[in-house]
């Protein structure tokens, strides 16, 4: 008969952090609450990103939904 317990490989046993890599400069990051600014490792690469959506640097693929000019939806 097969036991229907986690084996020690499976998710629900996993003690391990999960590490994600900066969007700004790669650098390794622990995603964990401790991690004040995740998934950046500083506020200063959080800032600097933040700077770059705000000045249009980075944008989302698509259509724009509203004309720089008007302030009504585009049809």
């Amino acid at each position: 008969m097969k036991s229907i317990c986690a084996s020690p490989r499976s998710p629900v046993n996993r003690t391990e952090t999960k590490i994600v890599n900066c969007p700004g400069c790669k650098k390794p990051v622990p995603w964990v609450e401790a991690s004040q600014y995740r998934p950046f490792c500083s506020e200063r690469c959080k800032l600097i990103d933040f700077g770059e959506w705000a000045t249009g640097k980075n944008r989302l693929a698509g259509e724009p939904l509203f004309s720089d000019s008007e302030e009504e939806p585009l049809q």
